[in-house]
């Protein structure tokens, strides 16, 4: 037991160092590439005034954009307010400063708080993925196990061409593919393309609430299902067979238990080990989500907004998102590690 206190010491005390590394390396590489929060101002200005002029008048000051310049004075309010006039790893202090008072900035594009925007998403992709989570297990397992008990047969067989195909296929791939065959506009027109609710959502019933929720719920857990639907099948299987020619099934058959109850009782127990301690990694997918799903499904989580703050350049939202995915990270390897020594006893950590 204290072996396994002082590992875990270990783990928690390197998690703000590896945080500082990795966030002065992501905050190193945005403070040099273009896109930052002048680049942003200018872009608002053009914009402010292509609105204003209309017409012919926007068409000659769009022919002067390049001319276009901040005031001096402004210039200077805003790199002292973002720090830029400061060294990097001045910068950096201050922002992290800043993270500690949980004080992310201020988004480009929405024009909020940072905090308030990306708590706004969590609840987003955490119901994806908890929904995806669970529909794996539900799935992956009995697969798994069906497929250890009928090993080498016909159906151990067609199950795993099957089991293949789905590693073959992306998750985000799976989910255009549904929307092509089974979303709007199709033939079959049965699912919505895309969104986490109808625009009307606030006006349905109760159960139309519940059913416009489910029908914008199918197309993402697939995608989230068969993105792990192989691993977990196969990993369940092998789990499983290597259990079944272990010493203590082999004497739970001598003592003359019956085949379920030593498949069932005994050998899945010590099966689902290799399963479970993956729990704290799926933290990170319930949490930050899947963007490349995210992006297809047009979910508005925090995959999604990690996305399209790359894309508009909205770094407060990059360093933001950044930091809450570096920690879930971290804290799921421990959590794994944790799980790993409370369902395994064999687990020994010695160092």
């Amino acid at each position: 037991m204290n072996g396994m206190i002082t590992y875990f010491v270990r783990r928690l005390l390197l998690i703000p160092l590896t945080f500082l590394a990795i966030t002065f390396m992501v905050y190193a590489v945005l403070r040099v590439v273009p896109g930052g929060p002048i680049e942003q101002a200018q872009m608002q200005m053009r914009k402010a005034m292509m609105q204003e002029g209309g017409g012919a008048a926007a068409a000659g000051i769009a022919g002067e954009e390049a001319e276009m310049q901040i005031p001096a004075d402004a210039m200077k309010e805003l790199k002292k307010y973002y720090h830029l006039d400061k060294s990097i790893p001045v910068g950096y202090g201050y922002w992290l400063w800043g993270i500690l008072h949980l004080d992310f900035g201020q988004s480009y594009v929405y024009g909020e708080p940072v905090l308030k925007v990306i708590v706004s998403k969590f609840p987003i992709s955490v119901y994806f993925g908890l929904i995806g989570y669970f529909a794996s297990w539900i799935v992956c397992v009995p697969l798994g196990v069906t497929k250890a008990i009928k090993h080498k047969t016909g159906y151990d067989t067609w199950t795993s061409v099957l089991v293949f195909i789905g590693y073959a296929i992306p998750g985000f791939v799976a989910c255009l593919m549904l929307m092509v065959f089974l979303g709007g506009g199709s033939y079959l027109n049965i699912l919505p393309l895309g969104g986490f609710r109808s625009a009307n959502w606030a006006q349905l019933g109760f159960f139309a609430k519940i059913w416009d929720q489910l029908k914008h719920t199918a197309i993402p857990v697939f995608g989230y299902l068969i993105g792990g639907f192989a691993t977990m099948t196969i990993l369940m299987k092998n789990s499983l067979l290597e259990n079944l020619g272990a010493d203590y099934v082999r004497t739970a058959f001598a003592k003359g238990l019956s085949e379920k109850r030593v498949i069932f009782v005994h050998a899945l127990r010590n099966s689902l080990i290799p399963i479970t301690v993956g729990i704290g990694q799926a933290i990170g997918l319930l949490f930050a989500g899947s963007f490349l799903i995210e992006k297809t499904c047009n979910i508005p989580g925090m995959g999604l907004l990690g996305y399209n703050s790359l894309i508009q350049r909205d770094y407060p939202i990059v360093l933001g998102t950044m930091v809450f995915l570096v920690l879930i990270d971290l804290f799921g390897n421990i959590i794994s590690d944790v799980v790993w020594a409370l369902v395994d006893p064999r687990i020994r950590f010695s160092k």
